[in-house]
């Protein structure tokens, strides 16, 4: 038996790390730009990457360390993704860290930000040099590696076993566009001092991404540099594998849930929850197909409980369905049952409802068989065309 219990502030309670974020003049007006996580000893690292087949520099410089290396410390810029600039961006980041003066063990860089510029390495060299290793502020850094997030993305938790030892986990995170299933325009940095074996890690972290940072769209894009990185110091000395299986979900579901929250200009969250479908292969493409859907999308930013929107999608997903099984409901509320429509005027009025609230469910109840699967999106509207049509600018 476990507790796990959410802790207010930030992860740099945890034992042996530390972080802090400046500004490096990457961004205007004297924002954070610029951080890092340090652990006074070393971490065992795994992570989990974007499927873009154009990853960027910062991805590729951590590949060519050797299987189960470990590392000390992260370098994090926001406004220069270092992506689409070949061999000169891993030299790049080689640069950056050959001039740092500290005792850095495998150093992993990490960037978010505009595509297809080199590194401002001279800014970022002169900014680190004057890092405090040793400071413990996490909310630096946390505004530091936002880009057009409209806050900043975090979560801490404690464990505590049924012997009385405990360990501790969180998050900090950034993402508000570039968001489709196969991560995102992302990055999480899950910090732990839970004595977790190294080959557990990445089994963990494969089985959590799935239903968590895997399930949720804002756009449908996929960038070049989404990133999960679990950095374990182990220096609780405790570890249980079924507790920090749940806390490593309910830090990702944390984070994953928050970044649909800000999508760029949303205004509303929905989980997609698709049920009884014929396979778990069916489950996932539906909701998917639903969190990803422009239609459906500024459907909802309309507030509008346009069922045939669902069906259409649903159906063009290529599952097997049929319309003489299918249930439609908007939260408690059912709009189509089995063929029939129950769409009358007042249940059109309680369907709005749900959907001038800022997180509801959409379920579908395909009725072919037994599985299920959630997704999670949101509206899209006028504002997310703003923040995109002058993003380098």
């Amino acid at each position: 038996m476990f507790s796990i219990f959410p802790l207010k502030g930030y992860i740099d309670q945890i034992n042996g790390f530390y972080f802090d974020g400046v500004h490096a003049d990457l961004k205007a007006n004297n924002q954070n730009d610029l951080g890092f996580i340090y652990s006074d000893t070393l971490c065992d690292v795994e992570a989990v990457f974007t499927l873009n087949k154009f990853r960027a520099a910062p991805l590729k410089h951590y590949a060519l360390y050797p299987k189960d290396f470990q590392s000390n410390f992260v370098l994090i810029n926001s406004k220069n993704a270092n992506a689409m600039t070949g061999k000169k961006g891993i030299e790049d980041i080689n640069e950056i860290f050959h001039a740092l003066d500290f005792d850095l063990i495998n150093p992993i860089m990490s960037s978010t930000g505009v595509i297809g510029s080199r590194l401002p390495k001279e800014k970022i060299i002169k900014a680190a040099k004057n890092f405090n290793l040793k400071a413990l502020n996490a909310k630096n850094l946390s505004q530091a590696i936002m880009t057009t997030d409209s806050y900043s993305k975090h979560c801490f938790y404690e464990v505590k076993l049924e012997n009385g030892q405990s360990f501790k986990i969180g998050a900090l995170a950034k993402g508000a566009g570039m968001i489709n299933p196969n991560l995102a325009t992302m990055l999480c940095f899950i910090c732990t001092d839970a004595a977790i074996p190294k080959e557990d890690m990445k089994e963990l972290l494969n089985i959590n991404v799935h239903s968590t940072f895997n399930a949720i769209s804002v756009d449908g894009d996929t960038s070049t540099n989404d990133t999960v990185l679990l950095l374990a110091n182990k220096k609780s000395g405790v570890y249980n594998r079924e507790a920090f299986k749940e806390a490593l979900r309910l830090v990702m579901h944390d984070m994953a849930m928050l970044m649909v929250s800000d999508g760029e200009g949303a205004k509303k969250a929905a989980s997609f929850q698709v049920i009884n479908a014929a396979s778990k292969e069916d489950a996932e493409l539906a909701a998917k197909a639903l969190s990803n859907s422009l239609l459906v999308k500024t459907a909802l930013f309309g507030e509008d409980p346009n069922f045939g929107r669902i069906a259409s999608t649903i159906g063009a997903s290529r599952i097997q369905c049929d319309e003489e099984t299918l249930v439609i409901s908007y939260n408690d509320v059912v709009v189509f049952n089995k063929g029939e429509i129950v769409f009358d005027d007042i249940t059109e009025e309680k369907a709005s409802k749900v959907l001038e609230k800022e997180k509801f469910k959409i379920k579908c109840d395909i009725g072919q068989g037994t599985h299920c699967f959630t997704a999670y999106g949101c509206d899209l509207g006028y504002k997310y065309v703003e923040i995109n049509a002058d993003y380098r600018t």
